[in-house]
């Protein structure tokens, strides 16, 4: 690992305006891609207002996490053939000057197909441990200085979950548990050469899984039933917390539905769905719910609508939890998650020719404005918000920043950061310690304020 100087310079919910928050998990402190972070860069390239950059171990999808004075990443390192055993890389760099305080790794498979790697889930940090975890389904879990506490693999050897593409899936870390939905498909079989599901089961169950952060032990398992078929039983999303009313649950998305848990124990507090009435088999889910007032959004795949429910019902919720959905014309997103800011929805419409920052009404899902964003490449990382400003970054590493809130669109700054070879760049802005982190290929940039 080298490192270049350029230049030196836990509640769900608002949190109060500070200098330096952290970023935990993959969608940030509130769970929902945003940050109170203040004095966040608008205008920088790849040599201004650099703080540092440091060179990561290999590739991955992953977004660095952030805790205090420490930033977690996952990488990737090829082996001789792609498909064969390389390395699952765990690295810490100091926030303050990026210099590489410790690094972890372990022998596993880099790549289960020919568009992603097996580091796309981002790890998680609750002060105490930072959770790492790899779509090979091995979890690891160390203290902030890198020593072993525990690991844990999901499925037997030699055989992986029932995911046509790559399981990528982030772990929740919270109140000393770790949660991680297993929402794959009901039938074993083999892709790519690999066993998918354990053949000698006549049915792979999803479910909601529950581990003591501590000590890696299960606490529950909670069965999730699904009427979705096929690939539509597929989701890559993250479990979400939030409050409403004074109530803390468990949101999941995936199998045609939205479910809502109980985090002491993972029984299902209610249901919504569907968005795929007919069942239409290839209809996997990418985005991670979004909640926000008093709903969660969460976009359906292929160009269909985004929908907004209402939160805080029991049992199986009908068409008056529907609070509304998007014209897909207006507003759609297939792979990228809504962030929720200032009291607005952004989408990033990222997978069509016409790429676009969406801001929508939460009282409606009316769009507000429609921004263009010019890339002939796809968008499929989540956008960020924080310091009033929004965010983004295409797959070959074109960052835009526009602002917030208004009632028109506002690009402030659009950068190329990325280099050939770079793309696919699927890992999220982190707004965190004072400035954003952005992971390009295998580079980690720190940008601050001008």
């Amino acid at each position: 690992m080298t490192l270049s100087v350029l230049c030196i310079p836990v509640l769900f919910g608002w949190l109060r305006k500070v200098d330096a928050e952290n970023w935990p998990n993959w969608r940030g402190p509130a769970h929902n891609g945003s940050s109170s972070e203040i004095n966040l860069p608008t205008l920088f390239s790849k040599e201004k207002n650099v703080r540092w950059v440091a060179d990561l171990a290999g590739e991955g999808a992953s977004t660095p996490c952030v805790w205090s004075e420490r930033v977690f990443v996952t990488s990737v390192v090829f082996g001789e053939d792609a498909f064969e055993e390389g390395k699952l890389v765990m690295q810490c760099f100091d926030r303050k000057n990026g210099k590489l305080l410790w690094e972890r790794s372990r022998a596993g498979r880099v790549r289960l197909d020919e568009r992603s790697t097996t580091a796309s889930p981002s790890p998680a940090c609750d002060g105490k441990r930072v959770i790492f975890f790899f779509g090979t389904c091995d979890l690891f879990a160390f203290s902030l200085n890198g020593e072993p506490l525990w690991q844990k693999k999901l499925t037997p050897d030699a055989h992986y979950l029932a995911f046509l593409w790559t399981f990528a899936s982030s772990p929740l870390l919270e109140a000393n548990r770790v949660y991680l939905p297993i929402l794959q498909r009901d039938t074993s079989f083999v892709h790519n050469g690999l066993a998918r599901g354990e053949p000698s089961k006549t049915d792979n169950q999803s479910y909601l899984l529950c581990l003591d952060a501590a000590t890696g032990e299960e606490i529950w398992r909670q069965h999730r039933p699904s009427e979705a078929v096929a690939e539509s039983r597929e989701a890559f999303g993250t479990v979400v917390p939030f409050t409403h009313d004074g109530v803390t649950q468990l949101l999941v998305a995936g199998g045609d539905c939205l479910t809502a848990h109980d985090p002491k124990n993972g029984r299902e507090v209610w249901r919504w769905g569907t968005w795929n009435p007919e069942r239409i088999g290839h209809w996997r889910l990418v985005p991670t719910p979004c909640p926000g007032a008093g709903l969660v959004v969460i976009p359906a795949p292929k160009k269909a609508p985004v929908y907004g429910v209402y939160l805080g019902g029991s049992g199986d919720l009908g068409e008056e939890s529907l609070a509304w959905k998007t014209d897909p014309d207006e507003a759609t997103s297939d792979v990228s998650s809504a962030l929720f800011y200032e009291g607005r929805f952004y989408l990033v419409d990222g997978d069509r020719r016409d790429k676009a920052l969406v801001c929508l009404d939460p009282a409606d899902g009316k769009v507000i404005w429609r921004g263009a964003l010019e890339t002939r490449d796809k968008m499929e990382a989540a956008p960020t918000g924080g310091d009033g400003k929004i965010y983004m970054i295409d797959h070959g590493g074109k960052v835009f920043v526009a602002r917030a809130g208004g009632s028109a669109f506002e690009l402030l700054h659009q950068v190329e950061m990325g280099e050939r070879g770079d793309e696919p760049i699927r890992s999220s802005v982190v707004a965190a310690g004072g400035g954003i982190f952005l992971r390009i290929g295998a580079r980690l940039y720190h940008i601050g304020r001008e």
